[in-house]
């Protein structure tokens, strides 16, 4: 079926990647190509990253903004790059921190590499996105990677000082998501969307419809951390809490907790672990307080303001195609 017979269809998962499916082989050759090291452990935890199945959303929305907004272009294919090999630095990065044993069902770069090589290796990843982004020569390319680096640093230190506490609010948790996962989803619009050559007022209005569209993902995955299978998953289930993170599912149901049921949080807190209290009393006593339910209301409050502002924009293939990735944010298993 062809694009103009689709007109008010949402697109499948396989359908927004078709589009995009020949830039992204180029984004792949280019990271290739930008992840090789001087140093072995580098090119092997790079590599390892880019072989590890990773759902590639940031380049796609990427690559998707720049094609809505006018084109892709080899900037924009670099662009694609840059903000994968951030990412890819951001998890090594929250692996060591968080001791994390997998990532994506593999063992995590951590677990084999150690600590130390990981966390030089994050750093090389850093430093090798913003080599590329300087070959540039763009002010406003290099403005919006190094605000997004520091919120994304000071979202993790956020996190640090908040680790095992029970008293977190709504309010903290988002600015905590903000900075930790949807700044960097918004940026990826507002690249994509400058590097095709349009104005202020729409990167500004693709990195607002990305940034809702982040904040949404973030809330699915801290759903699917309590609802999810652990093989679907590719991690442990429960993991956050089990790491001490109090996320927004756990933030409702605390609000409307008994005494005793806040006792079993605290408890699983301080013990970093379910072995006094198992996960299922957990469960059940988040969807006794409608945890669950109330975040996922929330997460479709974020992706309709996403879809307004992407509605904005003339119909195309890539207008659609964004319309639907908000469907599959709220829609997804893993």
């Amino acid at each position: 079926m062809g694009f103009s017979s689709r007109l008010g269809q949402s697109f499948t998962a396989k359908e927004i990647f078709d589009l995009v499916k020949d830039d992204l082989k180029l984004v792949e050759r280019e990271l290739s190509s930008e992840s090789v090291a001087s140093v072995e452990a580098v090119t092997h935890i790079a590599r390892y990253l880019q072989d590890s199945g990773g759902k590639r959303l940031r380049p796609i929305l990427l690559l998707l903004s720049s094609r809505l907004a006018g084109g892709v272009t080899p900037e924009t294919i670099r662009m694609a790059a840059i903000v994968e090999l951030i990412h890819a630095a951001t998890l090594i990065h929250d692996d060591v921190i968080d001791t994390a044993k997998t990532r994506r069902g593999r063992p995590s770069s951590n677990a084999i590499w150690g600590n130390h090589i990981s966390v030089l290796a994050g750093d090389w990843l850093y430093m090798q996105a913003f080599q590329i982004a300087l070959r540039e020569r763009n002010f406003h390319i290099l403005d919006l990677l190094i605000n997004l680096t520091q919120m994304m640093v000071e979202g993790e230190l956020l996190q640090l000082e908040r680790i095992g506490k029970i008293n977190i609010s709504e309010a903290d948790y988002m600015q905590l998501i903000d900075r930790k996962t949807a700044c960097l989803i918004s940026v990826c619009a507002k690249l994509g969307s400058h590097v095709a050559g349009a104005g202020e007022a729409t990167e500004a209005r693709l990195g607002e419809f990305a940034w809702n569209l982040g904040i949404a993902f973030q809330l699915v995955d801290d759903v699917l951390d309590f609802t999810a299978r652990e093989t679907i998953l590719g991690k442990p289930v429960g993991n956050d809490l089990r790491e001490g993170k109090v996320t927004l599912p756990l933030i409702y149901a605390l609000a409307a907790a008994s005494p005793e049921e806040r006792g079993m949080v605290e408890r699983v807190l301080a013990d970093r672990s379910y072995d006094n209290v198992p996960f299922s009393r957990i469960l059940q006593m988040i969807e006794r307080h409608k945890g669950v339910e109330k975040v996922r209301e929330r997460a479709v409050h974020f992706t309709a303001k996403a879809k307004a502002i992407i509605a904005e924009f003339p119909d195309s293939p890539y207008q659609r195609a964004l319309t639907a990735v908000t469907d599959l944010v709220i829609d997804r298993d893993r």
